[in-house]
């Protein structure tokens, strides 16, 4: 067996390990939270503090948040799942009676790499990278891996397919920041960056995630 094989039946594993009969509560939530709709809130304070902040020239983050997610979705839905064409699990004929789906919910056609965390990871790599602070650094991390966590357990992604997409994130947020501090190094926003605060933000963020509990409850 190659190590391609290999590492295909581990993820195949992980993924029946980690998609499971759960209770309804927890189908509900994760089903909230893979639900791109439910941060638009958070994206939204997310601007407002880039724009109270930095005030004219907080277009330019936000522009850079912006490319980012263009880089992130294109390479992973665009570019490698075209080129790639592996089936996602919710698709594939060998898996048709073992993983647990939601609401009939499968999604495109094909899973590697996962946009959702290729747009999530680098969302919040970037703006670490802008902000620089360690408990928003934190926060915004472990959401992503929750929205990554949430594609597998509603039984659309593989493991492989959830990392592979954290890694095309992390590394569009990287190579735009790169660009973005080399065309501008002297603006001020990125040294006022630092200063920002992200508390409205990070509420949002907290309070998207309660709000989640009495939707999780009704949906289901």
């Amino acid at each position: 067996m190659d190590i391609l094989q290999t590492l295909d039946t581990l993820d195949k594993q992980w993924l029946l390990a980690l998609n499971n009969d759960y209770p309804a509560f927890w189908d509900g939530l994760m089903y909230g939270i893979s639900d791109k709709l439910t941060w638009i809130p958070f994206y939204v304070a997310l601007i407002i503090i880039l724009i109270k902040s930095l005030k004219k020239q907080s277009w330019l983050v936000i522009l850079a948040l912006i490319v980012c997610i263009i880089i992130a979705d294109q390479v992973s839905s665009g570019l490698i799942k075209e080129m790639v064409h592996r089936l996602r699990p919710s698709r594939n004929p060998d898996l048709e009676n073992m993983v647990c789906l939601l609401k009939g919910y499968r999604g495109g056609k094909y899973g590697f790499v996962s946009s959702h965390a290729a747009n999530s990871f680098g969302l919040a790599m970037l703006t670490s990278l802008f902000f620089r602070s360690r408990k928003y650094t934190i926060i915004i991390f472990l959401w992503a891996t929750i929205v990554a966590y949430s594609r597998i357990y509603l039984g659309v992604h593989y493991p492989g397919d959830v990392i592979g997409g954290a890694i095309v994130g992390v590394g569009a947020a990287m190579l735009v920041y790169w660009l973005f501090t080399k065309v501008l190094p002297d603006k001020i926003v990125f040294k006022k960056s630092a200063e920002i605060n992200m508390s409205l933000p990070l509420w949002v963020l907290g309070a998207s995630f309660v709000a989640l509990i009495p939707y999780s409850l009704w949906i289901y």
